[in-house]
């Protein structure tokens, strides 16, 4: 498999902007051999205002963006791309327009078959899974699916967040939720990507990069923390 993935917690770490606390990864991924990323701004109301952050912003790094909401034919744009890059925001607002666009399966197709370079941020990551059920957002719109475009065969929570044992929220914490998921059956693991945490993935290999550790979820087991630099290839096989 030719699949070559930057799958990012978040766009904008504290202290720092957009996507620089990311660059560097950012810049090792699309190489010097893409000239032009495709952006995918569909989890935002505001397209062209989402667009032109990215595009200041991939221009810095040596990139010119096209948007595809800019273009004529999304379908084509995605077969004549030479990188993707999906950001962030709602997840089942993104998730519905990429099914609308009909750009699920095409993008998988570049993805998985031709090996273009794809990456995503928050909601973007999201996509990228198995499926949207393990998101933060509210389901502001009604995709006609949770499953989406199957990159990896496993769930992941991007902006994961520790429960605060000084908060007086009695509301649940997002460990409670992931476990909420699993008592349901059928469900695959879920990888609690923090904030500063991405997971790179070249072909069979996984490896978290950033600076904070993740955590795994897998039904019926105890959670696992990996620090930055872990191998976590074992995660694309479809067993777990």
């Amino acid at each position: 498999m030719k699949r070559r993935l930057l799958l990012v917690s978040n766009s904008t770490l504290h202290g720092g902007g957009y996507l620089q606390h990311c660059q560097q990864q950012i810049q090792d991924f699309f190489g010097k051999n893409v000239k032009r990323i495709l952006f995918v701004p569909y989890a935002l109301h505001d397209r062209d205002a989402y667009s032109k952050t990215a595009r200041d912003k991939f221009k810095t790094l040596g990139y010119e963006v096209d948007s595809v909401h800019e273009t004529p034919d999304p379908v084509d744009a995605v077969r004549k791309a030479e990188g993707i890059f999906i950001g962030g925001g709602n997840t089942f607002r993104l998730l519905k327009s990429l099914y609308d666009y009909k750009l699920v399966t095409e993008i998988r197709k570049r993805v998985l078959e031709d090996g273009i370079p794809y990456m995503g941020s928050s909601a973007g990551t999201n996509v990228s899974t198995i499926s949207i059920n393990t998101t933060n957002d509210m389901p502001i719109v009604y995709p006609p699916t949770f499953a989406a475009i199957g990159l990896v065969p496993f769930n992941i929570n991007p902006h994961y967040l520790d429960a605060d044992p000084n908060s007086k929220h009695m509301g649940e914490t997002r460990e409670q939720r992931i476990v909420q998921y699993h008592e349901e059956p059928d469900t695959p693991c879920v990888l609690g990507l923090r904030e500063g945490s991405m997971l790179l993935v070249e072909g069979s290999k996984a490896t978290l990069l950033g600076s904070t550790k993740a955590r795994l979820f897998q039904r019926g087991k105890h959670t696992t923390e990996y620090e930055p630099d872990s191998d976590l290839s074992f995660l694309l096989t479809d067993a777990q």
